[in-house]
């Protein structure tokens, strides 16, 4: 009786799964009949996909001690391709190069399988969870719902809200659901949108032999059902767009969590604007339980506990928090690094220093991504991808300290030598980029820029005359 604890390693190409050590072949999960000797060229053709194998070579191994000529190899190849595809489909997956050889030229798929089916590869490991996430629990449950509905959903939001926070919350709520099968993919780091087929492989453990990794990838995400973290999006999102789309579409089991600091504009993409979190109001007589009753003092308030020890928010300092948040609009980076510099200057001097540009570079984690380290590294990501028109436009709004009209903003936009059709494009995507926030309880749409991009914003207006 075999054992059926023996690993058998699958390779999956196109409708196939061929299992070396069980000499099966499979056609849409269904055992394909194929002779001993055509097998055999099949199986050592897949192992080295990609190379072009000596006709001597070849035979060599097929036929070990036996003398068979070259009309034997061509015989038995024409069969194979035959039983993978008629009207020269076949010819597809195994190609002649003449005066060489033959080679497996499809996209090839490894995964560990068992003897009794495919076992599901491991996924790559999830980064963990927040230990805590202060007034995120609202957003986690509505995003996991959305997810469930719509199966590609985007956080969307500006630099350091917190959306691979909230991403992460629910992947790894979600791992039960999906059978473990919850893939992180980081395209933060990534410069060349060409890679992003063979990221996202690579992210799901899959080798992929191909130039083209996009037919054996989706060939492996329609045979199961998965949930991909598509994280930090914005700076590849013209050619992620379309590819999430089409996998999205072409794989019903499919679900995608996308975050970035602008919407993909796909079908189907379900967009869910996460917004700061809540600030204590402006007003006189609140309390500390008051003024700790907002999620976002509660996170100022745990981040100087992290670096102080022992910590107790006094009557006198409580309005300066209060104050801190609401100047900072609720970010939680920005709270974060804020929070980090009251050991040095204590409450009221880093509430005395937030309009000043050394803000912008005050440090957070060594171990944060670059652009989370510092305001301006997190400003700078979005920044620098602007096309011209979006920069000057955006440089031009630094004037404005609170709430401005569209026709304030345009005026603005025609001294920088922007046309208004221009810039009412420009402010249309800066707004969808979160460069921009519309100002709230205004009968009248009015926008603003948050503090912390104005001061950055102010420095380049300087920068560039």
């Amino acid at each position: 009786m075999p054992d059926t604890n023996d690993q058998d390693a699958a390779i999956s190409f196109g409708p196939f799964r061929l299992f070396p050590k069980s000499r099966l072949l499979e056609k849409d999960g269904a055992p394909l009949h194929l002779g001993g000797r055509a097998l055999d060229i099949l199986i050592f053709l897949a192992e080295r996909a990609g190379e072009v194998i000596d006709k001597r070579e070849l035979i060599k191994r097929v036929w070990a001690d036996v003398t068979v000529d070259e009309g034997s190899l061509r015989f038995h190849i024409t069969t194979l391709r035959k039983a993978l595809g008629d009207a020269g489909e076949g010819s597809r997956y195994v190609v002649n190069v003449p005066g060489r050889g033959y080679c497996f030229a499809a996209p090839l798929i490894r995964a560990s399988e068992q003897r009794t089916g495919p076992a599901v590869p491991s996924p790559h490991t999830l980064p963990s969870p927040l230990a805590r996430m202060i007034g995120r629990d609202d957003a986690v449950e509505r995003i996991s719902t959305e997810l469930a509905q719509h199966r590609f959903v985007t956080i969307v939001g500006p630099g350091g809200i917190g959306k691979t926070s909230v991403a992460l919350a629910v992947a790894h709520g979600e791992l039960q659901a999906f059978d473990g099968q919850v893939s992180f993919v980081d395209f933060g780091a990534l410069t060349d949108a060409r890679l992003v087929p063979g990221t996202i492989a690579a992210a799901l453990g899959l080798t992929v032999n191909s130039e083209d990794p996009m037919p054996g990838l989706l060939t492996f995400l329609r045979s199961r059902r998965t949930l991909l973290i598509f994280d930090s999006c914005e700076h590849i999102i013209d050619e992620l767009a379309p590819l999430a789309e089409h996998i999205v579409q072409e794989a019903p089991e499919l679900h995608v969590l996308a975050t970035s600091r602008e919407s993909f504009r796909t079908e189907g993409e379900r967009v869910h604007r996460l917004f700061p979190l809540d600030c204590p109001p402006q007003r006189d007589g609140l309390g500390i339980a008051d003024i700790l009753a907002y999620p976002a003092s509660q996170l100022f308030v745990e981040r100087i506990a992290e670096s102080l020890g022992d910590f107790e928010l006094s009557e006198e300092d409580a309005p300066l928090v209060a104050e801190i948040c609401r100047r900072l609009d609720g970010i939680a980076l920005a709270i974060e690094l804020a929070a980090g510099r009251v050991n040095a200057y204590g409450i009221a001097g880093t509430a005395s220093l937030l309009d000043s540009r050394f803000s912008l570079l005050w440090r957070g984690r060594r171990t944060a991504i670059p652009r989370h380290q510092t305001l301006s590294a997190a400003l700078a990501w979005s920044y620098d991808l602007l096309p011209a028109a979006e920069s000057a436009t955006l440089r031009g709004l630094s004037v404005f300290v609170g709430p401005f009209t569209l026709e304030a903003a345009l005026a603005v936009a025609s001294s920088q030598g922007i046309g208004e059709s221009e810039a009412v494009e420009a402010i249309s995507n800066l707004l969808s980029k979160s460069l921009i926030a519309t100002s709230p309880a205004e009968r009248r749409l009015r926008y603003r820029l948050l503090d912390t991009t104005r001061a950055f914003l102010g420095e380049k207006l300087v920068e560039n005359g």
